[in-house]
């Protein structure tokens, strides 16, 4: 793995980099440029979905790269659609020949759509696909405690990662706190909220200017003292290298504090509360 960024071990022995690669939307030969980059400046954990519909885009980048494919973490996810659990099966087997790998390091189950009350089965799905060697380690997106809850109490295997939106508008903090409590590990999706020009705030520049870093700098290295793992994305060689050179200074309590303060009650991007949000 990539010495420069620390790694986190999940709870199923799995080590993950703090810093991944988000890939949507890159797609087709420009996106496979954009993701080998991200490989070459130092990215180990390469996050994609189903719906993305760039696995194979994906794919190509970790063929075409001199990093060896034991040194990458990649990450799927599996669509609402296909939470039954044949269809999960299925879905799982198709993403990996999508992507033309052998097996996903990561693969999540992309929302509970729990008006559906099929999430316990396609979980369930995972559980076999891992042992069946399809799959490393198994988690979930946008499940709130009550989901998770219920995986465990019905299957007897605990997510190791729940990826879910968090960003300085939005910080989780309750959400954040019962993953703590339970060893299952958070990653943030859109950890610069819709993007970086929302990020143009006095509070934020204040904090970048006071260390001589950028506002996405100060914003990932807020997501790592937070424990979270970031997957920021960008086809820009010099933002890839910028995004992971956040390991030579530290936020003090005074200015975690004040970027955790920006959060709103109504700060979801596109309001999708996973109670009550169906993704296709």
């Amino acid at each position: 793995m990539n010495k420069s960024i620390p790694e986190i071990t999940l709870n199923d022995g799995v080590t993950l980099p703090v810093i991944g690669f988000g890939t949507y939307p890159l797609k087709g030969n420009d996106g496979v440029n954009a993701i080998q980059s991200a490989i070459d400046v130092g990215y180990r954990l390469i996050d994609s979905a189903y719906n993305y519909e760039n696995e194979g885009t994906v794919g190509e980048a970790v063929r075409r790269s001199s990093v060896p494919r034991s040194e990458l973490r990649v990450t799927s996810k599996l669509p609402g659609r296909y939470q039954e659990y044949n269809k999960a099966v299925a879905t799982i087997q198709e993403s990996l020949y999508r992507a033309n790998l052998e097996y996903y390091d990561l693969y999540l189950i992309h929302w509970p759509n729990p008006s559906q009350e099929k999430y316990v089965e396609a979980w369930q799905a995972l559980i076999d696909a891992k042992k069946w060697g399809l799959i490393r380690s198994i988690g979930v997106c946008n499940f709130l405690p009550e989901h998770l809850e219920r995986l465990e109490k019905e299957t007897g295997v605990k997510p190791s990662i729940n990826q879910i939106e968090l960003h300085p508008f939005f910080n989780q903090a309750d959400q954040r706190k019962y993953h703590e409590e339970n060893n299952i590990a958070t990653e943030s999706w859109s950890p610069f909220t819709r993007g970086v020009k929302d990020l143009q705030i006095d509070t934020l520049l204040t904090i970048a200017e006071s260390h001589n870093k950028t506002i996405p700098q100060i914003v990932l290295r807020w997501h790592y003292q937070l424990g979270a793992i970031s997957i920021p994305k960008s086809a820009s060689p010099v933002r890839q290298l910028e995004n992971i050179s956040i390991f030579d200074f530290s936020l003090d309590e005074t200015e975690m504090s004040m970027i955790s303060e920006l959060t709103r009650l109504d700060g979801r991007i596109k309001n999708q509360d996973p109670a009550v949000y169906e993704e296709f």
